[in-house]
This record gives structure tokens, sequence and C-alpha cells, in this order.
């Protein structure tokens, strides 16, 4: 049974090395496209832009798909696009901007710049508000929706009442309060409006010439609008066969938060800027900027196993290879900074359920090899070390291979959740047999583990092993009664 879906398209060596590089750029060009058409399809997402830059250029700049469902309207290169959170990094940008000018620091607290603050929220520093590790009660309700009926002073005087959630720098917890207090600061230090400033100092800058503020409620030109998957019913939500419509509202003082609308072509010529010193000027400052932050108990935290890091309005891909800064917007765009490749990379969509983040790295793996997931790029470091000897030795030595390797290293583990879904991207890669052996050798390692037998009967059943599917099928419900799939493919076996 499949604890998370692991999709990725088979890979075909193309022999480029020997290629002409005209040639070898339009091959990688087209291969992408190839991978991005079976993403959207299998998706579901609608319309979808993707910018690459490299040596400080575009090097890719393409357009897929229906940018507006209900009229069947093409999308283009001018089509605009919602960026939602990614809009947080421009803010860091422009917080970084005040630093350089020496109008703040980021190690100030709130109430150097603001008034009528709760005492709790009086020490909180600007860092801590930026990487989410303030402690600050949230201006999001449990529906997602900004309180006090969208007016700011309302939706202030809410947030003060509640308490502080936990002590500032204890831990990360993904907060929109903050970002509405640093829109204040940020128009107080400047002199204009936050919005304005962004527009100036960055959109301007940068000639994102159809980059601009604003969401469901206003007119933009070409704009993409937004789609969903999911819609609610009663008190939960169910899954649609097809995008259907979604509205994102975001308040003009919540739009530090979220409210950026732009195209992967101008967000491209952001990260441009950003990097060539047109936005910030020290090279300290873009170090500063993209440093993720250290939790009191030494660590750091992010949204996941993948962007597990969060710095000033940037989430962190930390990690020894490739590693990245990583914003992502809505579950539906996602722009990744390679640090040590000179390789960025926007992904745009239209799908609130596209989360482009999750295949962003595949996509960098056309241009640098050893990050396609098919290379082993990813995996957790014992599974990298597992992959290496059986490459040699053979896949189906699974088990006595990883007996040798907890032989000579007794810390050698090999974790049921991660090898459960190694063996799934194997097969999503088409290596049918190679995946079998890691889930057998799953079983073996975790003999109590219903899940494990259940994915290692599905593997058997795909491969036309019917009676051992069955065996394992079995024996997956007696250790978990009340596993559906088990039974449901028990029946159905047993009716053939």
């Amino acid at each position: 049974m499949k604890l998370k879906a692991f999709t990725s398209l088979f890979l075909i060596q193309l022999g480029l090395m020997a290629a002409p590089v005209k040639a070898q750029q339009l091959s990688t060009s087209d291969s992408i496209d190839t991978f991005l058409k079976n993403k959207m399809r299998q998706r579901h997402i609608p319309a979808m832009q993707i910018a690459v830059v490299r040596g400080g250029k575009i090097i890719k700049d393409t357009t897929f798909g229906v940018a507006n469902l209900e009229y069947n309207i093409k999308a283009s290169g001018e089509t605009v696009f919602s960026v939602n959170s990614i809009t947080k990094a421009f803010v860091g940008v422009a917080v970084m901007q005040l630093a350089e000018e020496h109008k703040l620091k980021i190690t100030d607290h709130l109430s150097q710049y603001l008034d009528s603050l709760p005492d709790t929220w009086k020490n909180i520093t600007l860092q801590q508000v930026l990487t989410h590790t303030s402690g600050l009660p949230d201006v999001m309700d449990a529906e997602e929706q900004v309180i006090g009926h969208n007016d700011e002073q309302e939706a202030m005087r809410k947030v003060k009442a509640l308490p502080i959630e936990f002590k500032p720098g204890e831990k990360f917890r993904y907060n929109q309060t903050g970002y509405v207090l640093l829109g204040q600061i940020i128009t107080r230090l400047s002199g204009m409006h936050f919005t304005r400033f962004i527009e100036e100092r960055q959109f301007k800058v940068a000639e994102m010439k159809l980059t601009r503020f604003g969401d469901s409620y206003d007119v933009i030109p070409n704009y993409a609008g937004a789609y969903t998957m999911t819609r609610q019913q009663g008190d939960g939500f169910v899954r649609n066969s097809t995008p259907g419509q979604a509205y994102m509202q975001f308040p003009v003082f919540f739009r530090t938060a979220a409210g950026i609308q732009s195209t992967a072509t101008d967000m491209a010529n952001w990260i441009i800027a950003l990097k060539s010193g047109m936005l910030l000027k020290q090279p300290s400052s873009i170090d500063l900027l993209w440093s993720p932050a250290i939790l009191n108990n030494g660590n750091i935290g992010g949204f996941n196993r993948l962007t597990n890091g969060y710095a000033l309005g940037w989430p962190t891909v930390t990690r020894e290879e490739h590693p990245a800064v990583g914003p992502v917007g809505g579950g539906r765009s996602a722009l990744f900074v390679y640090l040590k490749d000179d390789l960025s990379i926007v992904v745009l969509t239209n799908l609130l359920q596209g989360n482009p983040d999750q295949f962003i790295d595949e996509i960098a793996g056309y241009y640098i090899p050893e990050m396609h997931e098919a290379n082993g790029f990813g995996l957790p470091k014992n599974l990298k070390t597992l992959r290496a000897a059986l490459l040699k030795q053979g896949f189906d030595k699974a088990i006595p291979v990883t007996a040798q390797l907890k032989k000579k290293d007794p810390s050698f583990s090999l974790s049921e959740n991660e090898l459960n879904g190694w063996g799934y991207q194997l097969l999503s890669q088409k290596n049918a047999q190679a995946a079998l052996s890691i889930f057998k050798l799953n079983v073996v390692l975790y003999p109590q583990s219903a899940n494990a037998y259940d994915s290692l009967a599905e593997t058997l059943e795909a491969t036309d092993n019917r009676a051992e599917a069955l065996v394992n099928y079995k024996k997956s419900l007696a250790l978990d009664p009340q596993n559906k799939h088990a039974a449901n493919r028990i029946q159905a076996l047993a009716d053939k």
C-alpha cells in the first residue's frame, strides 16, 4: 500500500555528450517538455509556465495548457499567475533593502517600530517574524480565512487578544500575522505603502512588466485564475475528478503574506536581478537572506523533508547535495535557486494542488543528470549506500547485502517507510524486479508490518505472481484486520 505517491518519468539514455551544443539544448528542452506535460496530465494541471535561469540568462521559457477552462483560453507567455506565499520572499528582500540603508536590523525587536503591542510580542525580533519562529498567534482562522472580515483594524484587535503560541525561537510554525506586521514596518520606514515600495524597488528594477499585486476580485489582464481538485462537502472535503474554480482573497494589508501575481519570465528576471546585485548591493545581505533560522535547540525547522528550513521569507532546501532556497506558494507555484549550481527554476501553475516543488528537482536533473530520481538523487543516506551496493551485486541480493552492510556498520539501519517509498519509486521507473526485491527486503526487516506485506503483494500482483500475491495479502490482513485494500484484493483474486 502506498504511503505516498511516487511518480517520475522513465528516463531514456540519450547519449547527449556527443551531440552539438545547440542540439543538446534542444533535446534537453524537448525532454523537459515531455516530462512536464506528463505531470500536468497526472495532476490535472490546466496551465503551467516554466523559466530556467543559468549564467545570468533565461535559457528556457515555456508555457503549456489552458489559462481559463470556462472559456477555453490558451495560456501564453503573458498569462499571469498568482504566486501566493512566494510573496514572502519579496518581503524578505524588502527588509534587507531597508537593512542595507541602516533603517533597521533584523535582530531588532518589534516594539522598536510598532506601538500598542501586547507585552508578550514586544521582544520578538524581526528575524523571528520573518522565519516563522515567533510564536505569534495566527491572523488566519481554522478555515484559512483572514480574521476580522478583511478589516485591518479589526483583524489586529482580534489577533492581539489571542495568547502567544510558544516561546519565540522554540519551533517553526507557519504564521501570517508576522508578515502583516512587517508590512506595517516597511510602510513606516520607507515612507510609502509596502506594496508601492516593493513595486518601485523590485518590480521596476527587475523589469517585471506584468507583475502586480491583486487577487481573484481584481481585474487582472491575462489572469490564469485558480482551480482546485477539492470541494467542501459538509465538514470535510472531497476530491473532484476534474478541476473546479477556486477564489482567493488577499486584503491589501495582508499582501505581504500573499498577493503577488506574476509570470515565470518576470520571476526569472527577478532572480537575475537579485543574484546580480541590482536589488541587494552586499553579498552578505543575500547570504543572510538565504540562511535558515536556528531554533533554540540548535536545529532548523521547515515544512517537510524537502523544504526543511526557513530563512528570511525563503524556505530552504538544506542538504549536502545541491542545496537550494525554494519559495513555494499555495501548493501551485515554486521557485528553486540551487545555491552551488548556477541554476534557478521557476514553475507556476493555476492548480492549488499542482505542487511543482515536488518535481522541480527532477527538472533540475535534465541540466544536472545526477539529480534525476533514477540516479538515486533524493534518497536518504543509508538507502544511497544500499543502492550503490545493489548496483554492483544485483538487486536480487538485497537481503544478504543489507546484512553485510549491517555487519560492517552496526548503526546502519533502513526505515520501513523509506524502503516502501523507494520501492514505489522504482516501480514508477519501470523497474519492477528491483522494486520487488526492495519490498521483499522490507517484509524481512519489518515482519510485523501489514503495510510492508500489502506493498509486496501489490507488486507481486502487478507482475502477474497472483498466487504469491494472495499469500502476502492474507499476511497483511492477518496483521491488520482493518486493511480494506488487502481484503478487497483477496476477494478479487479469489474470484479469478
